[in-house]
């Protein structure tokens, strides 16, 4: 045994714990602290390559012997969170499944146990490395056993090493915690005794036991005083510090070695875990585990490059019902991407790949296969099929059947997951892992285009995908059926893939000269702003660095700081907001960084994003991201662009129609979350709001502060719309509070008030919280479904959010599905009519439509008309309609 390796197993997952936010598997339970071990172990394997090794874990009971000393030990500690506690059990059952070796010894603190295997270690010969941050070990600190923190760059410390960072020599770190007490553990030690202190005093005298005895020698009478009276306390903490190193512990060298992984349990554990990304690790480091059944030799893959094998394979196709198919290209922009080649399969294990650079030529490919695709017989269905849709349009092929999208049905199901690629899809119900797009192109600067790959090793890559997608339908199609979702993803989802393809083909115009003026503009408030906050500061400084602004704010001028993070004192938005009214040059540095965040990610970037060949904008539409059921935005995200502020509100002046004569149009649905908890929880008292068209915020403050509707103040009606939008998202008081300024006594009072005027709110809400708890998900009005698993959690926290979304899924999902089936609804109005205008942009509860002049009388009447009738509900749905000739105007 050359070297051996002692891991702080306890260590590692309350670290992890408390550094990676809530993290669960499909059954809600927190797996966070397991997640990081995992990660904190697999990186020391991949740094040290261990051949010997321990991970070790406090026992249970461990604090005994300590508690039996000093009856205070560890006394303040909260109890361990009981989400942690079978997070340990999983992490032991993975170091047997990983071939790690544990121990875990009763009565006994993971401390003791490593100290006593780095003793035995060392008498054997081996070097030991100390895998911990703790700095109680580093007592144990000589020529042949080291300190590791793997969580900091892998630093090493020895004995000189120790003394540079703690400032005294290994054999003196008990009496330096035995002096300063260690209050997480409660150890008391001598009473003001700070690290700075002590350490002085060990450099001087040598030990604690010259201090205790010779008291008279310590500078400072009131250090000489509490010498004297805290000897017995000092001489305890020395005792609750320093490790027990006689703990019984295997004593073979072969019980330290580390043995093979057990391949197919671990890859069930990880997908218990849903752990995808260390599934697909396994598949790429094991290729070999992967079960024979799933391998190539039971797969069919054929490269079609000759011209008598293709007539053969259309005329195949051209028999079908449906057909999976895949392209491949060189962009991951559709609008930018040429076709290299076509996938096609009509059944799982088999497919066959056309290239268009091959020997056949793309013009006779694309010829061929243009009738197939706009045979209205055929069903055609892919993997993020709307990329495909895009790249065969740009040919001028127009697939007149879409009947299937397994990453659509994938979301469906599984909207709480962000994980529908192909990748993980095969990896989660087939245990498959796929090859990667990097093993063809590469990575970084020196990635090849699609077309520059060996054909062989192209069709062996789009075949594995059209396979695997033909297995996906098969096992998504019945689940949709199994849970009621054919007519969600078939009504829905399905046939507003081509509306949304459709508005990004169209894009938006953009006035770039107006953003070049703007530009300039904001850089000389830039620069006015930056003057005057170098004038109040005094000096000059990087106005983009969080850590000089941390440094002057924090540190030069004093200010108390209200929230530190793990790499210092914080200077986010949320704090600058909370100082600025004390602290003005808070404010100011608040604004120069919105200022600068709107110059930099819009006004300079939008140009860069400009297509030009179209000369507009082409944002893409993500159906199969937002949770919810809403619709996300990118590359760029036009959701995004602000309104709030003025400059905000400038840069949506940019966005206009590219026609003289021609407006924007936009409808807004009012208010429609708050008409959806009307509906939903039939409080007669809020659908009486919305019946008479009541202004709803004035409404509720007139109703919760018992004063006329015409006398509610300014205040009252925002304390009022506060709430009101706060019920929707499951905003408790403190939030309330925090949001209004007020106390959180006086926003429970306020939450109080409105649960006694809207007491069937207060039911709905209640009853949304529990049938999530029964049926593990919430439901839309459409039946969209949210699985909700973190709402049984043992974790307050985690427990808390789920119940938040079990109040608001059904609410802003019911919203979501309201404006795609007035989407679909516009864009069969457009078509019948055969209409000049068209659907532009979808932000969350508003459509934007590009229109001609002469259209808009047509368009304001027939756009209110449709979204307001797709769905009856208890209370009326309203559309704000807005005209102007900028996206600002309306």
């Amino acid at each position: 045994m050359h070297n051996l390796y002692v891991l702080d197993a306890s260590g590692f997952l309350y670290r992890s714990y408390f550094a990676i936010r809530n993290m669960t598997n499909k059954q809600g339970e927190s797996t966070n602290a397991l997640f990081g071990f995992i990660r904190s172990v697999l990186k020391l394997f991949k740094d040290f390559n261990p051949e010997h090794l321990v991970a070790v874990f406090d026992g249970p009971n461990n604090a005994k012997k300590r508690v039996a000393l000093y009856s205070a030990y560890k006394a303040h500690r909260s109890a361990m969170p009981p989400d942690l506690r079978y997070q340990i059990g999983w992490a032991q059952e993975f170091c047997s499944l990983m071939g790690i070796p544990f121990l875990s010894v009763p009565e006994v603190e993971a401390d003791d146990t490593m100290g006593t295997v780095a003793k035995w270690g060392e008498q054997q010969g081996a070097t030991v490395y100390l895998c911990t941050s703790d700095k109680d070990m580093a007592q144990l600190v000589n020529p042949h056993i080291f300190l590791l923190n793997t969580h900091k760059d892998n630093t090493l410390l020895d004995v000189e090493g120790i003394e540079k960072e703690w400032g005294v020599l290994p054999h003196q770190m008990i009496d330096l915690l035995a002096m300063t007490g260690d209050a997480s553990d409660n150890i008391p030690g001598l009473s003001g005794f700070g690290e700075k202190t002590t350490v002085a005093l060990l450099k001087q005298f040598g030990s604690l036991d010259y201090i205790l005895s010779h008291p008279d020698e310590i500078p400072g009478k009131k250090k000489q005083e509490t010498i004297r009276a805290e000897a017995d306390l000092a001489l305890i903490s020395r005792e609750l510090v320093t490790l027990d190193l006689s703990v019984d512990i295997p004593k073979e060298t072969s019980f330290y070695r580390k043995t093979s992984p057990v391949m197919e349990p671990l890859k069930v554990f990880y997908t218990r875990m849903n752990f995808n990304s260390l599934l697909r690790e396994l598949g790429q480091e094991e290729p070999a585990e992967i079960p024979a059944e799933l391998g190539k030799e039971n797969v069919e893959y054929e490269l079609i490059d000759e011209p008598e094998a293709f007539e053969t394979l259309i005329k195949k196709l051209s028999a079908a019902k449906e057909i999976c198919f895949d392209t491949e290209t060189t962009h991951v922009q559709p609008l930018k991407a040429e076709i290299v080649g076509i996938g096609f399969g009509t059944r799982p294990k088999k497919a066959w790949y056309v290239p268009l650079n091959g020997k056949l030529g793309k013009q006779r490919v694309l010829e061929k296969v243009k009738p197939l695709f706009e045979n209205p017989s055929i069903g055609f269905y892919g993997h993020n099929v709307k990329y495909d849709w895009h790249i065969l349009q740009n040919e001028g092929i127009h697939i007149q059947n879409l009947c299937f999208d397994t990453i659509l049905a994938s979301y469906i199901l599984n909207a709480h997951s962000r994980q529908h690629s192909l990748e993980v899809l095969a990896l989660e119900y087939f245990g498959k892992v796929t090859i990667p797009i990097s093993d063809l192109i590469g990575k970084g600067k020196n990635v090849l285009s699609m077309q520059e790959v060996p054909i062989e090793r192209v069709s062996e890559y789009c075949c594995e995908d059209v396979d695997f997608t033909c297995r996906l339908k098969e096992v998504l199609e019945k689940q949709l059926e199994e849970r009621g979702l054919q007519s969600l993803f078939h009504q829905i989802e399905l046939p507003l893939l081509r509306v949304l393809a459709k508005m990004e083909r169209r894009g938006i115009y953009i006035d770039i000269p107006y953003l070049q003026r703007l530009s300039k503009e904001l850089m000389q408030e830039l620069k006015v702003l930056q003057q005057s906050i170098y004038a109040e500061a005094g000096e000059e400084f990087n106005l983009n660095s969080p850590k000089q602004v941390s440094e002057l704010l924090f540190i030069k001028l004093g200010i108390p700081a209200p929230k530190k993070t793990a790499t210092g004192l914080s200077t986010s938005a949320e704090v600058l907001e909370f100082l600025k009214n004390d602290y003005p040059l808070a404010g100011k540095i608040l604004e120069y960084r919105l200022l600068e965040k709107l110059r930099s990610t819009y006004v300079d970037a939008l140009p860069s994003q400009l297509d030009s060949k179209t000369h507009r904008i082409h944002s893409t539409f993500n159906q199969s991201v937002a949770a919810t059921g809403r619709l996300s935005s990118q590359d760029p995200n036009l959701q995004n662009i602000p309104i709030r502020s003025e400059e905000g509100r400038k840069i949506r002046a940019a966005f206009r129609p590219e026609k003289e004569g021609w407006s924007f149009l936009s409808a807004d649905y009012s208010q429609i979350e708050l008409r959806l908890l009307a509906h939903l929880s039939e409080d007669p008292v809020l659908m009486a709001a919305f019946q008479n068209n009541e202004d709803i915020h004035s409404y509720t403050a007139a109703s919760m502060f018992g004063v006329p509707l015409e006398q509610v103040s300014k205040e009252q009606r925002y304390q009022a719309k506060a709430i009101n939008f706060g019920i929707i998202y499951g905003q408790q008081a403190f939030g309330l509070a925090r949001e209004l300024g007020i106390e959180v006594r006086q926003a429970s009072a306020f939450i109080a008030m409105y649960f006694q005027r809207y007491p069937k709110i207060k039911e709905y809400l209640e009853k949304s919280k529990e049938d999530a708890r029964v049926q593990g998900k919430a439901i839309t009005l459409t039946g969209r479904e949210r699985v909700i698993p973190e709402i049984l959690s043992k974790n307050m926290q985690i427990r808390a959010a789920a119940e938040r979304l079990a109040i608001n899924a059904p609410l802003q999902g019911t919203a979501a599905d309201l404006i795609k089936i007035a989407m679909l609804k516009m864009d069969e109005e457009i078509e019948k009519r055969h209409l000049k205008g068209y659907m532009i942009l979808q932000i969350h509860d508003e459509l934007i439509f590009e229109v001609p002049d002469e259209e808009i009388p047509l368009f304001s009447q027939l756009v209110p008309e449709v979204m307001q009738g797709v769905m009856r509900l208890n209370v009326p749905l309203v559309v704000d309609i807005h005209i102007g000739k900028n996206w600002k105007e309306c």
